[in-house]
């Protein structure tokens, strides 16, 4: 088994988040720009649709639409993966088909939630997925707070079959599941931490990037995080873990997106505020997202 495993989507993901307009319509000029910005500043992949852009409050025109207009704007420089889960299996397989043939670079496609399926419900969907666009590659999104129930490392091991599956999403909060998933899978499986203030530990113990939140806000130090380990200089990786801890997680001080959009907002970007039933950021959680943004402004 080598250290670290191929990376297919690059060591930085950013799961983008969705803009909308003062009228709650996405923003789709925008999101080209804010992309584009991702870019600049150290993102080699884009999630578009998946949990931070809130993809259950947007319909899947809107899903389409986003997909070709972060493309347009980056295509040929980063990887743009689009989110194509769901918990019906005849709708994930839809989305997954149609992001194939819009172009995606691949698809994260998240554990089904709510109905709890049991481990043969999970193989069964995964294999679906993947066989409505063979040439596709996935990306397994494990994260067990939010679905209700856990992919578990063998089920992922039967599904490694699959040429499609090429990368998996841990974000069960533990690096325990890197671990397991080493483990059972070996390097062929490239792990990613869903996790930003995890990202760090996963590395040592086998992961290969991240899919981030904070890259919206600190991109390069979170490139330079990532590689600066892979590179060996552990010091400088752990320097700049201990820095960016308070932003990773305040940017999780309540649900996932509310605070980045916040901080996005007070950066200049007006992305407006998440769709309901999600609420926009109390005056408490702006001024302690301003107190943090500030701390990383050079001096």
């Amino acid at each position: 088994m080598t250290l670290t495993s191929p990376a297919p989507f690059g060591r930085v993901v950013t799961a983008m988040v969705t803009p909308f307009g003062p009228d709650g319509a996405v923003d789709l000029a925008l999101a080209g720009r804010l992309a584009t910005h991702l870019v600049d500043n150290g993102s080699e992949s884009l999630v578009i649709c998946g949990t931070t852009g809130e993809s259950p409050t947007l319909s899947w025109d809107e899903q389409h639409d986003l997909l070709r207009a972060v493309r347009q704007a980056v295509g040929g420089r980063a990887r743009v993966i689009a989110g194509t889960g769901s918990n019906s299996t005849a709708e994930a397989v839809e989305a997954t088909r149609e992001a194939a043939e819009l172009g995606a670079d691949g698809a994260l496609v998240v554990v089904p939630y709510y109905n709890r399926p049991p481990q043969e419900g999970l193989e069964a969907h995964f294999r679906a997925v993947a066989a409505a666009a063979p040439e596709l590659p996935l990306m397994l999104y494990n994260i067990p707070g939010r679905t209700g129930c856990s992919l578990a490392p063998e089920t992922t091991a039967r599904l490694m079959d699959l040429p499609s599956v090429v990368a998996y999403k841990a974000a069960s909060g533990s690096t325990d599941e890197v671990s397991a998933l080493r483990t059972i899978c070996g390097s062929q499986l490239a792990i990613y931490s869903g996790d930003d203030a995890l990202t760090l530990p996963m590395l040592a113990v086998g992961a290969v990037g991240v899919v981030s939140v904070a890259s919206h806000l600190a991109g390069p130090d979170i490139h330079r995080m990532v590689h600066s380990y892979l590179a060996g200089d552990h010091a400088l990786a752990l320097s700049l873990h201990e820095r960016l801890l308070p932003l990773m997680r305040g940017l999780f001080c309540t649900s996932n997106p509310i605070p980045v959009k916040a901080a996005l907002e007070l950066e200049g970007w007006p992305v407006g505020d998440p769709r309901p039933p999600l609420v926009s950021a109390s005056s408490t959680v702006r001024a302690t997202l301003a107190s943090l943004l500030a701390d990383l402004r050079p001096t």
